[in-house]
Formats: structure tokens, sequence, C-alpha cells
């Protein structure tokens, strides 16, 4: 099955939710949520991503998670990464109760895909301008590795690359960080989005992208960077891709501060008044 094939398959099944431009949506990827140890990528970047999260739901977001949550190949249970980042779940239930929480599953946490909850794809449907509606999905299905092929690459990274890393060795075959396989991957998502001429935000590469000048490829990043998490927020009918970091008062008092990085980018043209 090509890549097409995988990505027209999850469309085709992917849950549709209204965009217009009274819309607020923020789409987060990559946290890879571990078990504390120092293998777990997300615990440099934890207060950053809760006062993220705390912004947006004081701010009447939706959060639309586009994939690898939970570290589901380095580590074999989902409870004690519940336990370790118990904080994050809470915020997550607050968000649901508003009805204003949508998981993806990608491939670093694809088993749980098996929980009703957890869908492949979403799409940000545009009754006004059909055209200009999004389409979000993880992006590991540009990879047969790490979709058809998905048991061997998890095999090959929790017995073998995982241990090599904490060696200083980087695993050749992640999108992540084999700059090679990331530029590949990046480019089959972007001729699916372009043959199809749909918008498509993914996010698997960790490398965020929002081009300023129209484009049918966008990328949230990830929230494993090493001094910053980053996102794509909507609103207003437009994309903004930010970055949540630390920052210094004049007084030297730290705090947590949201830089845009790049846009925005209009999507919805302004409505006739």
């Amino acid at each position: 099955m090509s890549t097409a094939s995988r990505l027209n398959r999850a469309f085709a099944q992917a849950l549709v939710l209204p965009f217009h431009r009274c819309s607020r949506y923020v789409l987060i990827s990559d946290c890879h949520r571990g078990v504390g140890t120092s293998a777990d990528n997300f615990l440099k970047n934890q207060h950053l991503y809760y006062a993220a999260m705390d912004h947006y739901y004081r701010n009447g977001f939706t959060y639309i998670e586009l994939g690898d949550g939970e570290e589901l190949w380095e580590n074999r249970k989902l409870r004690n990464i519940a336990e370790i980042h118990e904080d994050v779940y809470c915020m997550f239930a607050r968000f649901e109760e508003k009805g204003r929480l949508y998981l993806l599953y990608g491939n670093h946490n694809i088993v749980r895909r098996k929980n009703p909850a957890f869908l492949e794809a979403v799409i940000l449907y545009s009754e006004a301008m059909p055209e200009k509606s999004l389409y979000l999905t993880h992006g590991h299905q540009a990879s047969f590795l790490n979709s058809t092929l998905w048991p061997l690459a998890r095999f090959l990274v929790r017995y073998f690359w995982n241990p090599l890393e904490n060696l200083g060795f980087l695993d050749p075959t992640s999108a992540a960080k084999n700059y090679e396989v990331k530029e590949k991957c990046e480019q089959s998502l972007r001729n699916w989005a372009e043959t199809n001429r749909h918008i498509l935000v993914t996010g698997h590469t960790h490398r965020p992208v929002l081009p300023e000048e129209p484009s049918f490829y966008y990328n949230t990043g990830s929230c494993v960077h090493p001094r910053c998490i980053t996102c794509i927020e909507i609103q207003r009918g437009e994309m903004t891709l930010v970055k949540w970091i630390m920052d210094a008062r004049a007084d030297s008092v730290l705090y947590v501060a949201r830089e845009v990085i790049s846009g925005p980018v209009k999507i919805l043209v302004p409505e006739v008044m």
C-alpha cells in the first residue's frame, strides 16, 4: 500500500469537525510522554506544555493532539506514563468535560487505536469554503516502516536503537532524527497534499512548517525540542505557528512566554458584512 493509499484510507474514515472564522483550535503533536526517566524526552518541557495547555483552556481553544502523545515504543505500560504525567491527563479531563478534546494516534502510540476515543485523522471542514478545509493526521503514513511494519519498527527501537541512543548513536530510520528520512517523509506528504489539493497538517518529523506563502503542507513541530515546544493555533480563520519557551524579566524572574514563529496565514477570507 502506497503513501497515497494510506492517507486516502485515513481521511475516508476521518472525524469531521466544523471550521469557520469563529473556530479556535490548537494543534500539538509528538509529546512522547514517557515514564519520568532520563529517556523521557517530554520531561524537560512538561512545565512549558502545561502552561500552554492552561492558556488554551482558559481562552476557549479545542485541543487536537496529532499523534505520538505517549511513547509506547520505548515503554510498555500506559499506566506508568499516566502516573508520572497525571497533571496532563487531569487537564485532558477538563478539556473533555467541555467537549474540546480530540486525540489522534501516531506510530509511537499506534496501539491506542484500539481505543474508540483515538482517531487516525480529523478533517476541519469549512462549509463556506470546502477547498480550505484542513486535513489533520500524524504523518507516519508516509513511511512504510512506521505504518505497515510498525511492529518491526517498535521492536528495533525498543531493543536495538533505544539502548544505542543512550551511548550517543541516533536511529537512522527515524524521521525526527535523520535528515534524509525527514526530507523524504515530508516530500511524500507534500506531494499527496498538492496532488489532492488538500491543506494537510501533520506532525511526525518534529520539524515545524508554516510558510508565509500559500501552501498545502504544514507541520506543528513537537513538544520535545531542546528548549521549547511548538504548535499551530487556528483562530479567526488563520493559522499561526508559535513556540512556548522560558524567558526572564528584567528582575531575573523566570516565566513561560509565547512567541510567534510564523504567520498568521489566512486560510478563510474575511466574511462579507
